[in-house]
């Protein structure tokens, strides 16, 4: 007895999204005459098209449901057996952390406590003053880490585009991005793995970001008008001076400086 494929009435049932990795199909088939699984299986292969309406074929499932009878579900969709994304997609991650930052100046003092009989000297904000210098204190700053995951094929990731996302890592954006100005993103590396050995499996990269914001009109001390993006360094000159209360020589800001210690790059080169 030959071995027969049929397709059946409610085959052909189907999703279409307008992402093509979130499109679906199922063909139903059955096989009769055989009692081999495998030989059935191969019947439905040979039977059922390689692809559907632009979705590639991506598992065959059969059931036995009688003697040399099975039952067949052939399903179409992008990747589903592995399921991996398309080269198109993304994903997104995100924290709110704090990093931390040495500061010699507070943003207020609240209040100052002498001893019996003594004025408590004003420092005009400087933290942990000695004889020698301030000593300042470390403190956790606002800092929002993210990273995205995207896929490449294997044409797009050349030895040149590599050699960009280097060139790109412990640099700061030139220009806006991902909704940030110019300065508040640190763009900290990539990773990246090959999915597969052929020159059609695609490439998978997650790039890690750290962003803080820029800040305009600061005041340290008797220093007005203080602006510093994201990723600058601000560090206060101090000088002796004779406190007006107590006649004690103290230490007071004089001066404020703004470095700027990260080099910048166009994000444009990760090609995200």
């Amino acid at each position: 007895m030959p071995v027969e494929v049929f397709e059946k009435f409610e085959s052909r049932r189907s999703t279409k999204a307008n992402q093509a990795s979130q499109s679906s199909a199922e063909l139903g088939y059955i096989v009769r005459g055989t009692a081999d699984d495998l030989a059935a299986r191969t019947a439905a292969q040979a039977a059922s098209p390689a692809t559907y309406d632009t979705l590639p074929r991506q598992t065959i499932q059969i059931e036995p449901i009688g003697p040399q009878l099975w039952d067949v579900t052939v399903r179409y969709s992008q990747n589903a057996s592995t399921g991996t994304s398309t080269p198109s997609e993304s994903s997104f991650t995100f924290e709110t952390g704090g990093g931390t930052q040495h500061i010699t100046q507070s943003l207020q003092t609240v209040q100052r406590r002498p001893a019996p009989g003594t004025t408590a000297p004003d420092f005009g904000g400087a933290i942990g003053v000695t004889s020698d210098g301030v000593e300042g204190v470390d403190i956790t700053v606002p800092v929002y880490q993210f990273s995205e995951t995207h896929y490449f094929t294997d044409a797009q990731v050349t030895a040149s585009y590599k050699g960009a996302i280097f060139s790109c890592t412990g640099k700061t954006n030139a220009g806006s991005f991902r909704g940030f100005a110019a300065g508040e993103v640190l763009f900290l590396g990539a990773t990246g793995s090959k999915r597969g050995d052929g020159p059609d499996d695609d490439w998978e990269i997650t790039f890690r970001f750290a962003a803080s914001p820029n800040q305009t009109n600061l005041t340290v001390g008797p220093v007005t008008g203080i602006n510093k993006k994201g990723w600058e360094y601000l560090w206060v000159r101090y000088a002796d001076a004779e406190d007006s209360g107590s006649g004690a020589i103290i230490k007071k800001p004089i001066a404020a400086y703004v470095e700027r210690v990260y080099d910048q790059a166009n994000f444009g080169a990760l090609g995200i």
